[in-house]
Order: C-alpha cells, then sequence, then structure tokens
C-alpha cells in the first residue's frame, strides 16, 4: 500500500468519525466524559494545544484572577496558575464531580504540592458561584459549544467579569463540537462581547473578546 492511500484511508476515517460524531452531539447535548479526562489531561494533548500557546493567545497575565471554565481534569490549570503567580488566583470549574477529582488528584501529587492558588468549584456555567465583576478573565477551550444555552452561559460570563475583563474562547478540530471562528465570534458578540484578538489557525485558533466598560 502506497503512502498516499494511507493517508487516504487515514483521511477517509477522520472524516467519517467527524460527521458521525457531529450527527450525534447535534441530537444530544453533554459535557465530555469524565473517563477521557486522562486523554484530555495527557502529554499527547498538550503537545497538540500547548499550555504556552494557549495562555499567551488569552491574555493571561501575572496577577491576573481568571475562571478556568469548563476545566475538566486540568489540562491547563497548574500552568494558568504559574503565571498568574502568588498575587493572582484561578478558579478551576466544572459541573461534573468526577472531573474535579481528577484535578484534585493531580494537585495532591508531590510536583504540584506547591500550587497553592488553584480553587476547585463545582459549578454550571449558567449559575457561576461569583459576584458581579469579580474576575479579570475566563477561559474556555473546547467548552463553549458544549453548552446547551450559550446564550445563557455567555451572560452569565459578562456578569463575573470586570468592565474591560477578557472572555478567550479557544477550539481544537479534531473536537467533535468544532465551529468555525467566525461563528464562535458572532456567538459572543451577540451578548456584547467586543472582539480583541483573533489568533492561531484552522487546527487550533483562540477568540479573545473584552466586556465593554459601559453599557
Amino acid at each position: 500500500m502506497t503512502a498516499l492511500k494511507v493517508i487516504l484511508i487515514v483521511l477517509g476515517v477522520f472524516f467519517l468519525y467527524q460527521a458521525l460524531i457531529r450527527i450525534i452531539r447535534k441530537l444530544y447535548h453533554f459535557p465530555a466524559p469524565a473517563f477521557i479526562g486522562r486523554f484530555l489531561d495527557s502529554d499527547l494533548r498538550r503537545w497538540m494545544q500547548p499550555p504556552d500557546k494557549i495562555i499567551e493567545r488569552s491574555g493571561i497575565k501575572p496577577g491576573m484572577r481568571v475562571i478556568d471554565l469548563g476545566c475538566g481534569s486540568g489540562a491547563f490549570t497548574p500552568f494558568v496558575a504559574g503565571v498568574v503567580g502568588e498575587r493572582g488566583k484561578v478558579y478551576a470549574v466544572d459541573i461534573q464531580p468526577a472531573m474535579l477529582r481528577q484535578l484534585e488528584g493531580k494537585l495532591d501529587k508531590a510536583e504540584n504540592q506547591d500550587i497553592r492558588n488553584i480553587e476547585l468549584k463545582q459549578a454550571s456555567a449558567y449559575e457561576l458561584p461569583f459576584e458581579d465583576e469579580a474576575v479579570d478573565l475566563v477561559y474556555m477551550v473546547t467548552v463553549l459549544q458544549e453548552i446547551p444555552d450559550r446564550g445563557r452561559a455567555l451572560r452569565e460570563i459578562r456578569r463575573v467579569l470586570k468592565p474591560g475583563g477578557i472572555l478567550a474562547v479557544t477550539e481544537f478540530l479534531p473536537d467533535p463540537d468544532y465551529p468555525l471562528r467566525s461563528t464562535t465570534i458572532k456567538i459572543c458578540q451577540r451578548e456584547d462581547f467586543v472582539l480583541d484578538d483573533n489568533l492561531g489557525n484552522l487546527w487550533t485558533y483562540t477568540v479573545r473578546l473584552k466586556k465593554p466598560f459601559s453599557g
């Protein structure tokens, strides 16, 4: 079998998988199941989506109070905690207790014992356990499209963000819920977020938006 045939077969299987899983996801909305947490928090995942790129594109800076919304098993959470530093805070929020237990187990390991600026919270994106204008930045990695009522979730995110605060949405082509970046931008702009930057490529992109200072 020639290399070209192998490539065509792999591409065919990939596109068939994408078509089938997208049909299923259109019919049934549910968060990523906890049993895939090990892949989501794997070195392979981080090779495909390097944490430093996610952090840079999202606009995460030292001293920020950040929500990792839909954190799952915490693929990027400790890296973000390292960037915001002691003066900052990362709130790891997920609706699934099983995912948060995986993250808690990771933070309990010896190499992560010195990370003290992460707080785990079980909550829905519709009811975030924060006061109005409490945080500087909310980021989501392959999460927004998993939320059935995205408008409601975005309004709640807007509530907890400070004026001028950042919403960063990252999407990843192999994900079955992957939307075009134009779709992501339109969804967020409908809830009065203002486009700040649009980074990355077809494989993985980050759309960064801001909450207006007024209005």
